[in-house]
């Protein structure tokens, strides 16, 4: 087994090679004079089973070329197994056509990790657990709550867990139940591509701790959006947490002035961009993903990962 990594992985790579006690395997990733992206494999692996861990954040395009031109390498160099380990897939946020004249980018990004030569994908948290749908390959998908089962820095008997809208209950219900705490849920309705109207917040929030969870904070507009809403319901206090702190230019403006005190993030993606001030990283993949790896490798019940937790 070779485990290698791109320049979107950050420490996340070095943890999970700690975590199953093996070397880094040794890779080059540039770029030629005129920005084309440079990969080379520098070592031999003919007949293992190689691992790729790469995140498609930002700079997106760049990230997911390394992934695709990686995959490429190991295949023409017979690796025996190419597993793709990509804690964060960006695109996945495109998985529909919302109007017409649309890619559905996400779909696009499965054929093309397929075609590059990727025998298996193992993702953490995907936007819409239906995308493993898109891919023709084995895909399996690790629920980012496991990295923070292991609770927060807060008095849990305060806490009710915000599911920010209906189509996240499958990712927040779970946690308030691994935490043994209320789930409340913010019915929204999207007036337009960057502007959302809060209409209720469905459940008892007064007094209340409240700790969104999502799967992904962007631009950080519609977190700091419910936290208003929250706190006119009368919570006391509003943390966040977020399996991909992706961020943008624009974030760490938005939710340094915002009510939101805290914001709780995994190590899947390692921001380009200045991150906010309440931001910590005090959750991590790692454990879990080198577990995948590891049962991957011997031909192990991935899904058990999930039932055991």
């Amino acid at each position: 087994m070779i485990v290698f990594g791109g320049n979107a992985s950050g420490e996340l790579l070095n943890k999970v090679c700690a975590v199953l006690n093996i070397p880094l395997g040794k890779a080059l990733f540039s770029k030629f004079p005129d920005g084309e992206t440079k990969v080379e494999v520098e070592e031999n692996v003919r007949g293992k089973d190689t691992f790729i861990i790469q995140s498609i954040s930002p700079p997106a395009n760049d990230n997911l070329m390394e992934l695709l031109l990686m995959i490429d390498a190991l295949r023409r160099a017979s690796a025996r197994r190419v597993t793709a380990v990509v804690p964060y897939l960006g695109y996945a946020r495109q998985d529909r056509k919302h109007k017409g004249r649309v890619p559905i980018s996400a779909r696009l990004v499965a054929d093309l990790i397929e075609t590059a030569g990727a025998d298996r994908v193992l993702t953490v948290d995907l936007h819409a657990s239906q995308i493993q749908g898109f891919f023709k390959i084995p895909v399996d998908h690790l629920p980012g709550r496991i990295a923070f089962e292991n609770g927060f820095q807060e008095n849990l008997k305060n806490i009710v867990v915000i599911s920010p809208d209906a189509g996240s209950i499958q990712r927040a219900g779970p946690l308030a139940n691994e935490l043994n705490v209320p789930l409340v849920i913010i019915d929204k309705r999207r007036m337009d591509e960057r502007k959302i109207t809060v209409r209720t917040v469905i459940g008892d929030v007064k007094g209340k701790t409240a700790l969104l969870a999502d799967d992904i904070i962007a631009t950080g507009g519609t977190m700091v959006g419910d936290a208003e809403a929250l706190i006119r319901e009368g919570a006391k206090k509003i943390i966040a947490c977020a399996t991909h702190g992706v961020f943008s230019p624009e974030s760490k403006d938005t939710l340094d002035n915002s009510d939101i005190e805290k914001i709780y993030l995994t190590d899947s993606v390692k921001s380009v961009f200045p991150l906010p001030e309440r931001a910590v990283y005090e959750h991590s993949v790692a454990p879990f993903l080198a577990e995948g790896i590891r049962r991957i490798h011997g031909n192990l019940s991935v899904g058990e990962i999930i039932e055991h937790t």
